[in-house]
């Protein structure tokens, strides 16, 4: 209990520091340890999950597990829009306290997990400290250059190239420590080789990577191309993504009991990426004037896409598994590959939008004084919620519109490529069996 414990602790006093920043440092400080705390959160809960249940019933149980998600999709963006728009951007931080405390009150007094009986420092001991380590500091150092390529500074640039090629080869040399090229292999590797080495396992974690890449880039642009193309107001712009995020969760229920009914998860993965794929891509359609038929339909074939692979990607990952007892750390590896994905996705969209955007602001010629800022690009995202009140001619905010628009559609055609990635690599996954009743370490039992 102590790992879940400490995640709301990190949550809890990162929400605080960020509420209550007086400078950006400090504004970082509190975002990072959000990060870790929320991060935790979301492996240590799926791991919990399917600790605490046997393959054969799990796909019913995450059918469940995709309820409470409901609600965090449907009224968190709702909620953030209402605050930063009418109370203030620190609220973002304010009301995350009742809602983890309610969580963790929760928590305290209904969830019993059987304790791993060894003393704290041989806890401590057997982490993989350096594997942490590196994995950290490669993936940083290898997205990092990503979001500023084309931008800050060219691709061809020492400054791009040189943490680029230094972030990959620390990631090499971590896959190398796992394996134990490099000596004796850690005594529990965050990431074991024996995972990887079965093809279905290994084919599954690449669809996770994916996956991240498609849903958290697409969360982050999608209100942000409502507000820049159809000049929506922060808080409408969520209301217009509720069919994206409607559509996404009720899906990822509807695939769990699909699941739960029939065995079989293989063409549901397929399919999936497929919708995802045409999804993202015709978001090319969006324009100005599309009407509310075209931006809903779209965003439902994304969800319909999407939402399913929450629960789908699971199965063949856990199914493959010659040891029950590695469905924890597998479940987390799962987790953990989908968010390197939305790391990676959202640095290279990041260089897409600003790459594009600048072209084509570049060819408006001189900007008025009132949107002269957006002469350099790091401005173009903060400048979005202004620019439906900004006072420029017709034909200026056009031209200023439409270089928004095509970034934004630059950005889900990337999308699209990921989504395709994970169709072509989706067919290399197995259909194992899912009849398994073996059980893990935190097995329900029944109270009497």
């Amino acid at each position: 209990m102590g790992p879940l414990y400490s995640t709301f602790v990190w949550f809890i006093a990162g929400s605080i520091i960020f509420a209550t920043a007086q400078s950006m440092s400090m504004l970082i400080v509190g975002r990072v340890l959000q990060g870790v705390g929320a991060g935790g959160l979301d492996v240590l809960s799926e791991i919990i999950l399917v600790d605490m249940t046997t393959l054969q019933e799990r796909p019913l149980y995450l059918a469940i597990f995709a309820i409470p998600l409901a609600g965090g999709a449907i009224l968190g963006p709702i909620m953030g829009a209402l605050f930063s728009q009418y109370a203030g951007w620190r609220w973002l931080g304010w009301v995350n306290l009742p809602i983890s405390a309610l969580n963790l009150a929760l928590i305290v007094t209904f969830m019993r997990l059987k304790p791993i009986k060894s003393a704290l420092n041989e806890k401590l001991r057997r982490l993989d400290w350096i594997g942490m380590i590196l994995f950290a500091i490669g993936s940083t150092s290898f997205a990092s250059p990503l979001s500023w390529a084309g931008m800050m500074y060219p691709w061809k640039s020492w400054q791009t190239l040189l943490p680029l090629f230094v972030g990959l080869g620390i990631i090499v040399v971590f896959g190398l420590y796992e394996n134990g090229r490099l000596g004796a292999a850690p005594a529990e590797p965050i990431f074991p080789m024996r995972i990887f080495n079965n093809s279905t396992a290994a084919v599954t974690l690449v669809n996770s990577f994916c996956h991240g890449a498609v849903i958290y880039a697409g969360i982050f642009y999608m209100p942000l191309m409502f507000q820049a193309v159809f000049l929506e107001a922060p808080l409408r712009s969520a209301v217009s993504m509720l069919p994206l995020c409607c559509t996404s969760v009720g899906f990822s229920i509807i695939a769990g009991v699909a699941v739960d009914k029939w065995r079989k998860y293989r063409w549901g993965i397929i399919v999936s990426w497929v919708i995802s794929a045409i999804g993202c891509g015709l978001m090319a359609l969006w324009k100005p004037d599309s009407s509310l038929a075209v931006t809903s339909g779209i965003q439902v074939l994304i969800g319909i896409g999407v939402g399913p692979c929450f629960v789908l990607l699971v199965l063949p990952i856990q199914a493959s598994l010659v040891n029950v007892n590695d469905s924890g750390i597998a479940a987390g590896m799962l987790v953990c590959f989908r968010l390197f994905g939305a790391l990676v996705s959202l640095a290279i969209c990041s260089t897409v939008f600003s790459s594009v955007f600048m072209g084509h602001i570049t060819s408006l010629g001189q900007l008025p004084e009132s949107v002269a800022i957006l002469k350099d690009v790091r401005e173009a995202i903060g400048f979005i919620p202004s620019l439906r009140v900004v006072e420029i001619s017709p034909i200026m905010m056009t031209g200023t519109v439409d270089a928004y628009r095509k970034a934004m559609v630059a950005v889900f055609m990337m999308l699209a490529g990921f989504a395709l990635v994970g169709f072509m690599t989706s067919f290399f996954v197995k259909e194992i069996s899912i009849e398994s009743d073996e059980l893990g370490r935190q097995q329900m039992v029944e109270q009497k």
